[in-house]
C-alpha cells in the first residue's frame, strides 16, 4: 500500500469540522416572529385590561363625588330655606310684639287724652300755660308711636269702625250720619284701639197722612 492510498477518503467518513457544520445546519429550526408577536400582543392586552380597570375605579371615584357634592349642596340649600323662614317668622314675631307693646302704651294713654279733650271743651288750656305745655307734649308722644284719633260729625255711620249710642230720626237725612262724637276712636296702624262713640241722624221716618172716611 501506498502512501497515495493512505491519504484518499474511506468511504463516507466525514471529517470533524464538516460534522460540525452539518450538526450546526441541521439545528433546530430559528423561530419565526409569529410567536415573538403574540408574546407582545398578550402583554399589551394585559395592560390595556389593567388600564381599563383602573380608569373603571377612576370613574366610579368620580360619580361617588358626585353624588356626594349633590347631597351636600341639597343639604345646603335646605339649611339655607329653613333659615330664611326662621329670620322671616322671628321679624314677623317682633313686629308683633312691638304692635302689642305700643298698644298696650297706647291704651293706658286714652284715659289721658279723654281728659285733655274735656279740659279743652271746658277752655281749661290755656295757650301759654304750664297744662296746655304738658298737653302738647303729650300728644307729641302720642303722635310718635303712630296713634291717630278718628270720628268726626258729618261723617257717614259705618258701623265697623263707630259705636252708635244713640240714633235720632233727623228730617232731611238719607244715610245714617254722624250727629254728634261723644267718645273719640283711637287707631294704632291698622289696629283700632277703641271704637268711636257716636249718636247718629237716621232718616226719619214718614208720618202717616190723614185718615180719609
Amino acid at each position: 500500500m501506498t502512501d497515495k492510498d493512505f491519504d484518499a477518503p474511506q468511504g463516507d467518513e466525514v471529517r470533524p469540522e464538516q460534522e460540525g457544520s452539518e450538526a450546526q445546519a441541521s439545528g433546530p429550526a430559528p423561530q419565526d416572529g409569529t410567536d415573538a408577536a403574540a408574546g407582545g400582543a398578550d402583554e399589551l392586552t394585559i395592560d390595556d385590561i389593567l388600564g381599563t380597570e383602573q380608569n373603571a375605579d377612576a370613574a366610579a371615584e368620580d360619580a361617588k363625588l358626585a353624588d356626594l357634592e349633590s347631597a351636600l349642596l341639597l343639604d345646603l340649600k335646605r339649611l339655607q330655606a329653613e333659615y330664611a323662614n326662621y329670620r322671616r317668622r322671628t321679624e314677623e314675631q317682633r313686629e308683633v310684639e312691638i304692635a302689642r307693646a305700643k298698644g298696650e302704651v297706647a291704651k293706658g294713654l286714652l284715659p289721658v287724652l279723654d281728659d285733655l279733650d274735656r279740659a279743652a271743651k271746658h277752655g281749661d288750656l290755656e295757650e301759654g300755660s304750664p297744662f296746655a305745655q304738658i298737653g302738647e307734649k303729650i300728644r307729641a308722644v302720642v303722635e310718635r308711636l303712630g296713634i291717630t284719633a278718628y270720628g268726626e260729625a258729618g261723617e257717614v255711620f259705618d258701623p265697623q269702625h263707630h259705636e252708635a249710642i244713640f240714633q235720632a230720626p233727623t228730617p232731611g237725612a238719607e244715610v245714617p250720619t254722624i250727629l254728634e262724637v261723644v267718645e273719640v276712636g283711637y287707631r294704632l296702624g291698622s289696629v283700632e284701639l277703641r271704637p268711636a262713640k257716636v249718636v247718629v241722624a237716621v232718616p226719619a221716618e214718614p208720618s202717616a197722612g190723614p185718615a180719609t172716611g
